[in-house]
């Protein structure tokens, strides 16, 4: 099928307000009366709050008000997406490093900033818990002893456990058992926009325009904590500077919401770059993982058990730490016998959220790091290992789930090819080769309004938020290849609650196949309703066929225009025809996610390094990534999301961790101590392809992408630094001091 629209490089529709600077980011905002609010933070990471002292502050010029835990009028209102566990401001005892007591309003932002130097709080320090083996170490201090409704035990929020076949009978017919444990460092998410929230009461209730991936779960967790209708909710994502999953769920809009209502006027929240340290954060983890192969080297066994740090609060973490566990004893590999358990566990850390891969990078670090152990027990390479265990297209993987719905042989040997696999080195440079995979969110639902206007051109409606991965793009090409219109026919509006249909949210890979679907079925919407009226016209004969394209409606009978069609069938003022869609994600109660996976995102990743024996210095050369995306409806942004993935990938491998003291304190938290990859990381050659044999759910047979770039590149490349220097490290990141000290105790 000849395609004009879809599968090209279609230029981005904010491109020329991107470069421009015009786009209106949430710090632009500026409202009339609008009061600025600054937070007091908690020095201590574990603390309880004996007195806190804001009179002189509130004497302060150009101060409104001032709000403690005292000054609600009577509980502090809990807020969470799944569960209700973090107060507005901390109400008893401080939890983490940097928590909000309490918040400054003033009439300009230097106002309230200066005045945070006049409260003055006062505390008793208590144990603070950081580290996997402190949470659940024998008598620990419960962080939420006080919580119901959770099964709080040694500081565990929530377990998850996933079996199949049985592991302790097939342990005898294993030629090799391998047992390791992996460890996956605490990230920033290092997004360029820090947070900010205005929030202003409207109609009885409130308005939020805020920097958020998921508008409608904001709406329900504001409605929720603050005893609102969701009707007197309205939230209005402004465009997002880069969020990668920091920005998903609720920080401080709650808090913000609140402050309207009570003064009964706009109110600004605006952190600084250091500031968004404190409040988000990945999840790390441990993984203990044990893998039986029989003799040719073929996976018979995985025992995992993985224990992921979520922080002070739940945010969004046990619901990551559910969906990472469920591929966490297979990865995209055929294991017959399977125990996976995994837990969410409560620390004195900043709140662990949604981040690029939603669990996976941590899992695929320890099941990809197990094969390439397994290679070198069996005497096979990195390459062969993995094309005796994974399943051809067609073929269940997952008992009771979607089979692999990709040929993933193809995908991965071309990542081989692509990296010269098998071809000599040189001394210190090594190659290695991953797969990642992860499965969207599932039975999630997307809703989509398409209008046609009486002059043909089109407004699309979606709860989809525009994060700079391109989706607004995306969805013109799906309407105006519906339609072949020019691009610049289509106006694509996102987010706002109050003007589009609901979206469950903007996350999981899932816009282009959830959001893209239903752009489409209300694109035939309006398309089967200019059939019915040219026929009821008897314009065309009801049996006669019909060609809609380019503006025009064709027929035997000839050829009539959109707007003609209009004006002959709704009068004069012409009017518009409304077409409407919805996608639904295949719902299963049986099913311990609640629904089967409508598609796999799975990459192929291969690198090349090179390593400074004399250093521990590890400079990856050459990055290749192959994704089995179905069909690219715009090849040069799914280029640039993957390789962006990979940089972000490389960060963890190498260099990301947030460092905390033995009393909790946060020691690299602003981003001047705290190192990403820059330009001068960036391997010289990175190649991205693509296997796109249309087989996905998505329009013209897509699949998702987006966040695989970001899950698979770490085991790739620490196994390229043991193939170049043969030491095998097991805990990330990959610094120079724990490379150089490996090959020093060789």
């Amino acid at each position: 099928m000849s395609l004009e629209f879809v599968g090209k490089n279609i230029q981005r529709t904010d491109v020329v307000q991107k470069v421009t600077g015009a786009t209106r980011y949430a710090n632009d905002i500026s409202l009339e009366g609008m009061l600025h609010g600054k937070l007091y933070r908690s020095e201590h990471a574990h603390a309880r709050i004996l007195s806190i002292n804001t009179d002189l502050v509130r004497q302060a010029e150009g101060v409104a008000a001032v709000f403690t835990a005292k000054d609600f009028s009577a509980s502090v209102p809990l807020f969470g997406p799944v569960t209700e566990d973090q107060p507005l401001l901390a109400e008893r005892e401080v939890k983490f490093h940097g928590e909000p007591v309490a918040v400054v309003l003033a009439n300009t932002a230097e106002a309230a900033q200066n005045a945070l130097e006049g409260i003055h709080a006062e505390y008793e320090i208590l144990p603070a818990i950081c580290t996997v083996e402190a949470a659940l170490a024998e008598g620990a201090p419960l962080l939420h002893a006080e919580a119901t409704g959770l099964s709080c035990n040694r500081n565990i929020h929530s377990s998850y456990s996933y079996e199949w076949g049985n592991v302790e009978e097939c342990r005898a017919s294993c030629a090799h058992i391998i047992h390791n444990t992996y460890t996956f460092p605490m990230i920033h998410h290092s997004m360029i926009e820090p947070y900010c929230v205005i929030a202003y009461p409207q109609h009885g209730g409130v308005v939020i325009e805020s920097p958020v991936q998921h508008p409608f779960i904001l709406r329900r967790v504001i409605a929720s904590a603050l005893k609102l209708k969701l009707s007197q909710v309205r939230v209005i994502p402004t465009d997002i500077g880069g969020g990668f999953g920091a920005k998903g769920y609720s920080k401080y809009e709650p808090l913000a919401a609140y402050l309207a209502l009570q003064t009964g006027k706009p109110v600004k929240l605006s952190l600084s770059m250091n500031e968004s340290f404190f409040a988000a954060r990945r999840l790390s983890a441990r993984v203990a993982i044990e893998s039986g192969f029989d003799a040719k080297g073929v996976l018979v066994f995985q025992d995992v058990v993985a224990d992921y740090l979520i922080g002070a609060y739940a945010d969004a973490a046990p619901r990551v730490v559910a969906k990472g566990a469920y591929l966490g004893g297979c990865g995209p590999y055929k294991v017959p016998n399977v125990r996976i358990k995994a837990n969410a566990i409560y620390s004195n850390t900043v709140p662990a959220t949604a981040a690029r891969g939603f669990g996976m990078p941590q899992m695929v670090w320890a099941i990809e790091s197990q094969l390439n152990e397994a290679c070198r027990r069996v005497g096979i390479d990195a390459l062969e290992i993995r094309l005796r265990n994974l399943p051809d297209k067609g073929e269940v993987f997952v008992p009771g789930d979607t089979p692999a719905d990709g040929d993933w042989k193809q995908g991965l040997k071309k990542a081989a090819a692509m990296i010269d696999w098998g071809a000599a080195t040189q001394k210190n440079i090594g190659r290695s080769i991953s797969i990642g995979i992860k499965n969207p969110i599932p039975a999630a639902v997307s809703n989509a309004i398409v209008k046609l206007h009486a002059d043909d051109s089109v407004t699309v409606a979606v709860g989809t938020t525009e994060m700079g991965q391109g989706a607004r793009t995306v969805f013109t090409q799906i309407a105006a290849e519906a339609f072949l219109l020019p691009v610049d026919r289509i106006t694509v509006i996102m987010g706002d609650t109050a003007a589009v249909p609901f979206d469950l949210c903007t996350a999981g890979s899932r816009s282009t196949v959830s959001m893209g679907n239903a752009v489409q079925q209300a694109c035939n919407d309006v398309l089967r309703q200019l059939r019915e009226m040219a026929q009821e016209l008897e314009l065309i004969k009801p049996d006669e066929e019909v060609k809609i394209s380019g503006g025009l409606v064709t027929g035997c009978g000839g050829v009539i225009s959109y707007p003609e069609l209009l004006k002959k069938y709704l009068g004069f003022n012409q009017g518009e025809v409304v077409g409407k869609g919805i996608f639904k994600g295949t719902k299963d109660v049986s099913h311990v996610l609640g629904g089967l996976t409508d598609f796999w995102e799975v990459i192929f990743t291969a690198a090349e390094v090179k390593v400074e024996p004399e250093t521990g210095k590890v400079t990856v050369s050459k990055l290749v990534n192959v994704s089995d995306l179905g069909k690219a409806i715009n090849p040069i942004q799914a280029k640039s999301q993957e390789e962006g993935g990979s940089i972000m990938a490389m960060g963890h491998a190498l260099m990301e961790q947030l460092i905390y003291d033995d009393k909790g304190l946060l020691k690299n938290g602003g981003s001047l101590d705290y190192r990403i990859p820059t330009a001068m990381d960036v391997p010289r050659s990175m190649q991205s392809a693509f296997i796109e044999n249309q087989d996905g759910p998505g329009p013209y047979g897509a699949k998702g992408l987006g966040e695989s770039g970001a899950i698979s590149p770490a085991p790739a490349i620490a196994d390229a630094v043991r193939d170049a220097v043969g030491v095998h490290i097991k805990d990330l990141p990959l610094t120079p001091e724990k490379i150089w000290r490996a090959l020093h105790k060789r």
